[in-house]
């Protein structure tokens, strides 16, 4: 069935009864596929070398990637340099450097044995820094028509076996480290038409050999063992042999992509829509028991004649205000907060994060960030949100405004580049870590000009026509009129002291998205594709609604007991769970990694910081935008004097 057969209701409903797998069903391909005649010269590019899982005990034991072509590998050289291969904005971003390689593959072609360039000899030098790089379990990344070579893997939770993407650099047993320097390529093809063929899957059997003579090409020789004391000489080789496949060019990647226990993942969405369902049914009870049955009592008591009224009505009054404490605040609910500057700017990048990240989600759920378009999630995230300034730029000049604040022309400069700004210098700054460790992952100086130039030239302009737009509508108005003098703020119990507080209400959105971000995380670290999607969208609809809802009955709670300060409470309650999100960095880091070194222990700690901090300009708008938006609400249903 075509796509265009489908109505537009009908694709509708499909899309969302096929959520948590729509990702895994079907993609929209990033690039067109290539079909190669018999004979035909297949590329094969090389990547940079990623850490991987240890060989021993699946730690990672370091978060720096190296350049193919670094000189301590020794690996040979295409004739007369290596080229780059043109690559996405985002691709760079996340360290890959493609390049081409002297590996010669000609469709349906099978080698044999065959010498990439002549002998290399390794110094001690060399011997060390390749035998820690085995170590630490890097893995060496090939690109065959865009396919990443890879090794088959079979899972013992689901008995299925899938491509996983990278082979090894060599072997770390108990016998010792040892270079794998022979390559058994193994290429998957499927035949379009006659004489027309298309590659379908890429498997790189490694092994080490260290004599290379005989018909075999050595493969029962010793494995080949780098001298830290003398010169070792070896000789680069390999086979290659096509196999007929009837996967469809279409499909090929659904080798790449597989699920480890997908229970975990029902497990996680059940686990965390059943405390939405709580928090809401909660939230509901507020809403309409408590808070109706307050603002009835309220307008009734105002459409009485207090002179007319009896000792026991008097005491009925008191009642309900001593029973209602939050219409007793509505004098200085509106009252402007402290520091109401930086919270708007916080506030603007947090609408401008809030619809970014669900643009994104909403492009990869649809597929169109296929896989084997490489870094197109980076590309559209940064894209998406330079676009987006204008909305930074508009809620921020909104909410300052709402605020009664005087300083609109430093609003208009801070809003798009106060966060902006504190994300460029500790991304800078650890790109001088990576720099030092010669990483291939150390962004080149200028594609941060580019950065630069797009922030300066695109977002920035349009954060201040936001700005202009927002300054020039007419102030969101309060409900009720704020007193000239503040009310004093009784003590309050100490579950609602802030920090208390906060660490009560941060662990529910958390408790919303941890599975996955552990998901996540191990993508990021360990070099895996993620491609979950349809699991993310729904718990980050879960998280929103979940730190909606918890915020709302702290606000509540708060105003019960008297205390109007509620716009910072808010934010930094909601903005809380980010600090969970840094902690679970942290048990992370000290349950599955290894750093040895000052440098990938710096590089971990200062991205996951980096990553919290963004989380919690996040979650902190969803929370105080759900508790203005409640505030406005119940005190616009009440008649004040």
């Amino acid at each position: 069935m075509r796509l265009r057969d489908i109505s537009p209701s009908a694709a509708l409903l499909a899309t969302f009864l096929a959520l948590p797998e729509l990702s895994s069903a079907f993609y929209l391909p990033g690039v067109a596929p290539t079909t190669y005649p018999a004979g035909g010269r297949v590329p094969l590019n090389v990547n940079r070398l990623t850490p991987v899982g240890s060989q021993r005990d699946g730690q990672l034991r370091s978060v720096v990637s190296f350049d193919y072509y670094h000189p301590a590998f020794h690996f040979c050289r295409p004739q007369p340099r290596p080229e780059y291969v043109s690559e996405s904005l985002g691709s760079i971003l996340f360290g890959d450097r493609i390049m081409t390689s002297p590996f010669e593959l000609n469709m349906g072609v099978n080698e044999s044995c065959k010498v990439l360039c002549e002998e290399k000899t390794f110094d001690s030098s060399s011997a060390q820094f390749v035998n820690r790089r085995i170590a630490q379990g890097f893995a060496l990344n090939w690109l065959v028509d865009g396919l990443p070579a890879g090794q088959l893997i079979e899972d013992d939770v689901t008995n299925t076996t899938f491509y996983s993407q990278g082979f090894a650099l060599g072997i770390n047993d108990e016998t010792g480290v040892y270079l794998n320097n022979h390559y058994d390529i193994l290429i998957d093809y499927h035949e379009v038409s006659p004489d027309q063929f298309r590659v379908v899957g890429v498997i790189v059997q490694p092994s080490s050999r260290s004599d290379k003579t005989g018909g075999d090409c050595g493969a029962s020789s010793a494995p080949l063992l780098l001298s830290e004391s003398q010169e070792t000489t070896t000789t680069w080789t390999y086979n290659v042999y096509w196999i007929p496949s009837s996967t469809a060019w279409a499909t090929r990647w659904d080798k790449y992509l597989h699920v480890f226990d997908p229970k975990i993942h029902w497990f996680s969405l059940i686990n965390s829509a059943v405390i939405v369902v709580f928090l809401s049914l909660t939230v509901f009870s507020v809403l309409i028991r408590t808070l109706k049955k307050d603002i009835h009592r309220y307008n009734r008591l105002d459409s009485i004649n207090l002179d007319d009224l009896s000792g026991t009505s008097a005491a009925i009054e008191d009642g309900v205000q001593e029973d209602s404490g939050w219409k007793l605040v509505h004098g200085d609910v509106f009252r402007t907060p402290s520091s109401p500057l930086i919270l708007s700017v916080f506030l603007g990048n947090g609408a401008q994060l809030f619809v970014m990240t669900g643009f994104t989600i909403a492009f990869a759920l649809l597929g169109f960030l296929s896989p084997s378009n490489r870094g197109s999630l980076g590309t559209i995230m940064i894209l998406l949100y330079t676009v987006l300034g204008f909305i930074g730029g508009y809620v921020s000049s909104r909410v300052y405004k709402s605020f009664s604040g005087e300083k609109w022309k430093l609003n208009i400069v801070l809003t798009p580049l106060l966060v902006p700004g504190i994300v460029f210098a500790t991304f800078f700054l650890l790109n001088l870590f990576l720099w030092a460790k010669q990483s291939s992952g150390a962004v080149p100086f200028t594609t941060m000009l580019v950065i630069v130039g797009i922030w300066f030239l695109i977002s920035v302009p349009l954060s201040f026509a936001g700005s202009w737009v927002g300054f020039r509508q007419s102030m969101i108005s309060a409900p009720v009129r704020t007193n000239q003098i503040p009310r004093q703020i009784p003590p309050s119990t100490s579950y609602m002291r802030p920090i208390p507080s906060m660490l009560i209400v941060g662990i529910l959105p958390f408790g919303a998205i941890f599975v996955e971000l552990y998901f996540i995380m191990s993508s990021i670290w360990f070099s895996k594709v993620y491609y979950m999607f349809g699991f993310l969208f729904l718990c980050y609809g879960l998280m929103i609604i979940t730190c909606a809802a918890v915020t709302v009955l702290l606000v509540y709670f708060l105003l019960c007991s008297e205390n109007y300060h509620w716009h910072w409470r808010a934010f930094l309650t909601a903005g809380a769970s980010a600090g969970y999100v840094f902690a679970n960095a942290l048990i992370y880091w000290l349950t599955k990694l290894s750093l040895g070194g000052l440098s990938g222990s710096v590089l971990y700690v200062g991205y996951s910081a980096l990553i919290s901090f963004l989380f919690f300009i996040l979650t902190g708008s969803i929370g105080f935008f759900s508790s203005w938006l409640f505030v406005q609400k119940i005190y616009s249903s009440i008649k004040i004097d």
